[in-house]
């Protein structure tokens, strides 16, 4: 399976919770039953949208189990094990692996400054010590550490090593990491949904996308038209999620994403406390936004 891996449009899944917060593990199924019939050649669990930035270390261990489980090696599973100290990287890592997911997306640490050779060094452990593809993950408006395309170079040349996501919005930073790995065994994928298109068209490899929650057959589509070379169904996919990413200025993307994948009518809950609050006017407008542009997407419930 490590041929696939990095590769076409990867669901970057939110974690579904139920009114008390706790993992919704029977919606998190139904997600990623709906992900696989869509079309998507990979899921993503636990990452930004997946908020593995606030679920505890037994929870991780539990989704990764139900997302495994369901996925049943259809597709490959990839699990975000990043933390802020290389330690207990290492020890979720080592317990993802023997969960059975198939690939490890690992984000910076967080809040501490990191140099660039701390980085490497972070990485380097990480690679030294599980023995699956590990995909570097850049977002460093939220992580505060940025990985540069030098640090992606080298890293490239570990054996673990077989790609990196880039969030960062910087499609520089995409073309730059694309440029020094491009004669390696290495994928770039773009983690920003508008730019999936443009990094594919670069030599990247596809999109690790957290729209795929809401409009899964809208990106699929994207990967699958660039594929069989038809160029304007593939920008005219690309362009049509226009509408809801421009609603991402209204609250917190992730936030945002969840709340678009209630309305659409699919139940995974608010995201968890403090940061599940968006005003009512922002609910009302997200509806409209959706209704407007995506209404074909809804669940036949909501449509009936």
């Amino acid at each position: 399976m490590n041929k696939n891996i990095a590769k076409g449009i990867i669901a970057a899944m939110v974690t579904p919770l139920d009114q008390n917060e706790q993992v919704n593990e029977e919606e998190l199924k139904n997600q990623v039953r709906r992900q696989i019939n869509a079309g998507v050649t990979g899921v993503f669990t636990l990452g930004t949208n997946g908020e593995g930035y606030i679920l505890s270390h037994e929870e991780k261990l539990q989704v990764m189990r139900a997302v495994v489980a369901e996925a049943n090696g259809e597709v490959p599973i990839y699990a975000g094990t990043g933390c802020v100290s290389t330690a207990e990287t290492i020890t979720l890592s080592k317990e993802a692996q023997k969960i059975g997911v198939d690939a490890l997306s690992v984000i910076t640490p967080s809040f501490a400054k990191a140099s660039q050779e701390e980085l490497y060094r972070h990485y380097k452990a990480l690679n030294d010590a599980v023995d699956l593809p590990i995909l570097l993950y850049n977002i460093p408006a939220r992580t505060g550490n940025a990985l540069t395309p030098a640090t992606v170079e080298k890293l490239a040349n570990l054996p673990n090593i077989v790609g990196v996501k880039d969030s960062s919005g910087n499609f520089d930073n995409i073309l730059q990491y694309i440029e020094r790995t491009r004669n390696k065994n290495f994928s770039v994928i773009s983690g920003n949904d508008a730019l999936i298109l443009w990094t594919l068209q670069a030599g990247g490899t596809g999109g690790i996308t957290a729209v795929a929650n809401v409009l899964p057959e809208i990106m699929v589509s994207i990967y699958k038209q660039f594929e069989q070379g038809n160029w304007d169904a593939a920008r005219k996919a690309q362009d049509s999620i226009r509408p809801l990413r421009n609603c991402f200025a209204l609250g917190n993307p992730n936030t945002i994403i969840k709340k678009s994948t209630n309305l659409v009518g699919y139940p995974v809950g608010n995201t968890r406390a403090p940061f599940n609050y968006l005003d009512s006017q922002v609910v009302d407008k997200l509806n409209e936004v959706l209704r407007a542009n995506y209404g074909k997407y809804f669940a036949k419930e909501v449509n009936k």
